[in-house]
């Protein structure tokens, strides 16, 4: 037992002498590093630890040793603490200007050894064809001049495969080079082997059964691969555009009547040899519903529900449309707001009989909270003045703020056609909750057009056409072109300017310049020349109503005229000056003005000459045209289009009669399946075309589809073309072979929507016609008319 206790006693006292043995060499140890401590010991802090006498910095070059020394979270006097040591390690890593630190302790000091990042003197891109230089710099971080880091570079490394991804390419690698320089500076190279193409091979919808597959496809902006998408993206997999197409599916089908529509899940698998993709879009359709009551209830005073009823864009039995529901709402803010409530809210209260399938639709109108636009900032436009977007705005500073208006407005200045995208909204102000400050954010993109084309058609022959043209002339907005035409009986000069705003009012005015020289001996047998140009201005009551006036001052000249030719032809050979001023009032509710399935046109017009020169008349036109879309009523293809239009116009002489050069002539593009005047009153003698004071003609035109895919711009029709047209004044009616018996046709045609414009061909054969007409049966013209 005394012997267990000696010998634990033993172990204890041979323990302390070896912790006290290390002691002293920890504490010598730093005495022997300067003499100058070992004569007056070492400093101690507080508590008789060690205190860090220097701060030494080795290895800076660029940076600052004071600067590097404000990241330490110790300074010069402070005890060596472990961890706040270690902290200052970590600060300095984080500052991302070092590639290596480290932190010893020599005697008293503490030594902070960097390595600096070096700086990047150039950035480059290699290997990049699809996308060029000016598309990728933006999206990477690293610049000239500034930090090389890692990890930033391995950042934009992934953000350009991002943007990769987004134009369909999977298969594309990036990898990033330094080139090391003099003064520790380096040259960054993103290497990129592109890869071929991902494309989406096909696109498969589940749950539908209103709609087929081919026509969900034309909803949506994703298109499957194709050898005619040479020149288009659509047909390459990117996953923002997928997203995007769930929205085009959502409103397609609340604007058909499906309320309860949704799509479920849209799933893109990847093939093995990451080269396409199949996209499969699960879709539940739900009952479509019609619309049952439609009614207005407002708490406003002094305004009725009556008052109102004019606003509705549906009625009972209608099929449900959610687009008809905001336009409404729209309406409806809108003449609320013109009858002096400025504050008003509009919100449209729906009920839905599942049983019935039908959805009720009460518009509730009370006044809303009375909040005013503080201001409006507008970004991004770099090119474009500011004005040019403000004027598009229906509301100003101070206005009370209105979201009809604002839609509105952000609907107009997106029609410009001079930016890319955009974006408004409306934001409230701190400490004023009854202001808002509406923002407007915009990307510009190229106004500028140069189009060069090379045809033929029926009425000129062969064609050569060069046009140039900036819609948003030094940012402010106004339109300059200018086109040369050359063709085989036709030639012709234009050069055209407009200000849409002229002096800061919501009225356009404009010019044009033009040349024209026509060849007419098939039809006439003769030439005409015309010089000259006109100025016009006009201003919109409306959306949908507008009013132009416009002066011609012209010279013509009839010349080259055949021996055989008519004498009344003979007769007006030589120059003629036209001075005319005219009017004309349009309402135009088209869904397109190029190629349009919906909506109505009316437009009558004036004119009358005499004001100085030497023709003398008064001339009145009116013209019409309908569309509707037969697909949405009997539930076909929506590209099923009726088209109805109709022309009737009267011209007068003024104290003399009115010369060939004015009046109407019947056949060719307003009668297909007649030649130009073709159909017209002729010189019993000559057959020359003379032409008639007066016309009617019209045509009833189904556009029907032909299975193609939308973006060829592909469409058949079958159409069939009536009218009949007097005779001129002045010739006695034993010398004409002419009646006013009606003529008509039947045909069918092609319809191309060009990137330069509509190309149709037409074949007609005459079904009512007169011995001496001239008849066409085929026919191609350029541009819209129907």
């Amino acid at each position: 037992m005394r012997g267990d206790v000696l010998r634990t006693v033993s172990t204890i006292l041979a323990a302390g002498l070896l912790v006290l043995t290390w002691a002293a060499t920890f504490v010598a140890a730093p005495l022997s590093v300067s003499p100058a401590f070992a004569q007056s010991g070492p400093s101690t802090g507080s508590q008789g630890g060690p205190v860090i006498e220097r701060i030494l910095v080795e290895g800076a070059q660029r940076i600052e040793p004071d600067t590097i020394r404000t990241y330490l979270r110790v300074t010069e006097g402070d005890p060596f603490d472990r961890g706040r040591i270690d902290d200052s390690l970590k600060a300095l890593f984080l500052t991302g200007l070092f590639a290596d630190v480290s932190l010893r302790r020599e005697g008293n000091d503490l030594v902070v050894v960097v390595v600096e990042n070096p700086i990047i003197n150039r950035v480059a891109f290699e290997g990049n064809k699809r996308i060029q230089n000016d598309a990728l710099a933006p999206e990477v971080q690293m610049r000239p001049r500034t930090v090389y880091t890692r990890a930033k570079v391995q950042e934009d490394v992934k953000r350009i495969l991002d943007v990769y991804r987004r134009s369909g390419r999977y298969a594309v690698s990036v990898d990033p080079k330094i080139i090391e320089l003099p003064q520790n500076r380096v040259d960054l190279v993103f290497e990129i082997d592109e890869g071929p193409a991902t494309y989406v091979r096909r696109v498969t919808f589940v749950g539908n059964s209103a709609f087929s597959d081919s026509s969900l496809r034309d909803v949506i902006a994703t298109k499957e691969e194709r050898w005619y998408r040479l020149l288009s993206s659509s047909d390459t997999f990117d996953p923002d555009r997928l997203t995007f197409d769930r929205e085009l599916l959502r409103r397609f089908y609340l604007a058909n009547g499906y309320a309860d529509f949704e799509v479920r899940s849209a799933v893109a698998e990847l093939t093995p040899d990451r080269e396409s993709f199949f996209i499969t879009v699960t879709v539940d359709e739900g009952d479509r519903y019609r619309i049952g009551s439609v009614g207005i209830e407002t708490t406003l005073e002094d305004l009725t529900p009556e008052m109102l009823t004019p606003t509705l864009e549906m009625e009972e039995g209608d099929w449900y449309d959610a687009d008809r529901v905001e336009e409404t709402v729209q309406n409806i803010t809108d003449m609320v707001g013109s009858l002096g409530y400025a504050f008003v809210d509009v919100r449209p209260r729906v009920e839905r009989d599942r049983e019935a399938n039908t959805i009720s639709l009460t518009f509730d109108v009370r006044e809303g909270p009375r909040v005013f636009v503080d201001r409006i900032e507008i970004e991004g436009n770099v090119r474009t003045l500011d004005e040019v977007i403000r004027r598009e705005f229906q509301l100003v500073e101070g206005d009370a703020f209105n979201s009809a208006k604002l839609r509105r407005s952000r609907q107009r200045v997106r029609d410009l056609g001079f930016f890319q995208s955009v974006e408004v909204n409306n934001e409230p102000v701190v400490d004023k909750p009854d202001r808002t400050v509406i923002r407007v954010e915009v990307e510009e993109q190229s106004t500028g057009e140069l189009s060069f084309g090379v045809g033929w058609s029926s009425s000129v022959g062969a064609m050569v056409e060069v046009g140039v043209r900036e819609r948003n002339l030094l940012g402010r907005g106004q339109d300059l072109s200018a086109r040369v035409s050359w063709a085989q009986r036709r030639s012709q000069v234009e050069l055209s300017f407009t200000e849409p705003y002229f002096m800061d009012r919501p009225v356009s005015a404009g010019f044009d310049l033009f040349a024209t020289e026509e060849d007419l001996e098939d039809q006439s047998s003769h030439q005409v020349r015309q010089q000259g140009g006109a100025l016009r201005f006009g201003y919109k009551y409306s959306n949908r109503w507008r009013h132009d006036y416009k002066y011609t001052l012209q010279r013509q000249d009839i010349f080259d005229v055949e021996d055989d030719a008519s004498l009344f032809i003979k007769e007006q050979e030589g120059v003629e000056v036209l001075s005319m001023i005219g009017h004309s009032l349009t309402y135009d509710d088209r869904d397109s003005r190029i190629v349009p399935t919906e909506g109505f046109r009316f437009e009558i017009g004036n004119d009358v000459a005499g004001l100085g020169g030497d023709a003398r008349f008064l001339r009145t036109d009116v013209d019409g045209s309908y569309h509707y879309p037969l697909g949405d009523e009997l539930n076909w293809d929506p590209t099923w289009v009726l088209g109805v239009r109709g022309h009737a116009g009267y011209i007068v002489g003024l104290s003399k009669d009115v010369s060939i050069r004015h009046r109407y002539f019947l056949g060719g593009s307003n009668l297909r399946g007649f030649e130009q005047s073709g159909a017209s009153a002729r010189d019993r003698a000559t057959g020359d075309a003379l032409g008639g004071d007066w016309m009617v003609d019209g045509g009833l035109e189904l556009r029907v589809p032909l299975g193609l895919p939308d973006e060829l711009g592909l469409g058949a029709k079958i159409f069939t073309d009536w009218g009949l047209s007097g005779e001129p004044d002045g010739v006695p009616d034993e010398d004409l072979n002419q009646d006013t018996a009606l003529r008509g046709s039947v045909g069918m045609g092609f319809l191309w929507t060009s990137p330069v414009g509509p190309v149709n061909v037409d074949l007609a054969v005459p079904v009512v016609k007169q011995p001496y007409d001239k008849e066409e049966f085929f026919r191609l013209s350029f541009g819209s008319r129907f």
